[in-house]
């Protein structure tokens, strides 16, 4: 029964998206379909109501609305070419360093606006044009930019830690958050060294010294915003607030230093910020409450503990597990956003691995990251089809420039995946 309810809720949510369906709608659609096998109409259309409401009714989510807004009141304040100067100021004369420019601006970027596709249209509207001014190949400029791009979804504030705690009730938001910073690191690192070389290799023009008069102008505009991310993580590590506390305290931070400091950010301003904030909550709330009702339906008939038996039926070494897990996740990223994929496969997933051994923040951690990677794969990553058309290149024409990016990218993955040490020791330091 496990494995026919399986069946019919992944196939009729696969086809419900095939046929454009929005994801909200197909997940509930699907669930309900998946519980009338077991229970009668009226009984699973209240159980899946209530289930919706219960999900949204936790303390760990008022982060989100508060990272979303402190998101979009960054945004509006225009810090991406603050940023974007910052990062210039430091990677400018290495070789490749528009490109290492690129890379920074949109992890910092990225990362306070809590958006791929913000930071890829942003920061590579702005830098890939001055990329192919300065001779750098235009398909080369746009790998970088779309490689890039999600590393802001793995540093905190990151909505994607917040929900997979909500699901994984044995991972903290600061552990996460901690440790999201090691995975964003070292992402960027990756993509750095491959375009270190291949700027190297086509002897691509260093950026123009910046004298020492500008340079402090430059780091005066950007230090304001940069302090953000040292005083969510400095709080965190220090004990003075929880991650969720770090949530307000970020909105009161980015709307005193938009109104008050860069003044781009003005009281008449505040109701459509207000307003595109409480849009993107309640579709993220919208999505959390019908992937909690997948998530309902699944362990109701069974499905997590039939993929579990499978799995483990076939083999109980961890290196093949992890790897299956991977790949699975990998191509899940590739259709599926990153919020209702960690809904809905997280309950499936984190008792197998739990069973070998591997550590709920740890795993968080790598499957996020491997999500995040599948949204820019081909052949249907929504960051691959974003970047590419920033860059002004069709998609099929940068599988092959982008080929260098994934091979660094997927080792980070192997790396953190099978050397927990590499990403767990700083969320260690807070237990």
């Amino acid at each position: 029964m496990a494995l026919q309810a399986g069946l019919i809720l992944f196939v009729l949510f696969g086809i419900l998206l095939i046929l454009g369906m929005p994801i909200a709608i197909g997940v509930a659609a699907s669930s309900i379909a998946t519980l009338l096998l077991v229970i009668p109409f009226d009984i699973s259309l209240f159980s899946s109501a209530q289930k919706m409401v219960s999900s949204l009714n936790s303390f760990s989510l008022v982060a989100i609305p508060f990272f979303v807004l402190s998101g979009i009141i960054m945004n509006r304040g225009g810090i991406a070419n603050k940023l974007v100067r910052f990062a210039l100021l430091f990677v400018g004369r290495i070789p490749g360093g528009l490109a290492h420019t690129n890379i920074l601006g949109n992890a910092l970027f990225g990362s306070m606006s809590s958006s791929a596709i913000a930071a890829s249209t942003a920061i590579g509207g702005v830098l890939i044009p001055q990329q192919v001014d300065a001779g750098y190949d235009r398909k080369f400029a746009t790998a970088v930019n779309i490689a890039s791009a999600p590393t802001g979804m793995v540093i905190p504030p990151s909505s994607a830690f917040i929900m997979y705690s909500l699901v994984a009730s044995g991972a903290s938001i600061s552990s996460l958050f901690l440790g999201g910073y090691l995975v964003g690191i070292l992402w960027c690192l990756s993509i750095m060294i491959v375009a270190y070389f291949h700027a190297k290799k086509n002897n691509y023009p260093l950026a123009e010294k910046i004298n020492k008069k500008e340079s402090l102008i430059i780091v005066k505009e950007a230090f304001p915003s940069l302090m953000l991310i040292v005083i969510i993580i400095g709080g965190i590590l220090t004990g003075i607030f929880t991650a969720i506390e770090a949530s307000a305290i970020a909105v009161a931070y980015s709307l005193l230093i938009s109104m008050f400091y860069y003044k781009t950010v003005k009281i008449s301003d505040l109701p459509a910020i207000l307003k595109e904030s409480i849009i993107t909550t309640g579709t993220i709330a919208f999505l959390l409450a019908t992937s909690s009702m997948m998530s309902f339906a699944m362990s109701f008939t069974g499905i997590p503990q039939a993929i579990s038996n499978l799995i483990l039926g076939i083999t109980t070494n961890k290196i093949l597990i992890l790897l299956l897990i991977n790949l699975v996740l990998l191509i899940v990223g590739m259709f599926m956003d990153v919020g209702p994929a960690i809904m809905i496969f997280t309950p499936i997933f984190l008792p197998i691995v739990t069973s070998v051994g591997v550590d709920p923040v740890h795993f968080g951690l790598f499957s996020i990251m491997n999500l995040c990677f599948g949204s820019i794969t081909p052949p249907v990553g929504t960051g691959l089809y974003v970047g590419s058309s920033v860059g002004q290149v069709k998609p099929e024409q940068m599988i092959k420039p982008m080929l260098p990016y994934f091979g660094a990218i997927l080792v980070v993955l192997l790396l953190i995946t099978y050397f927990p040490q590499i990403v767990m020791w700083l969320p260690s330091l807070v237990g």
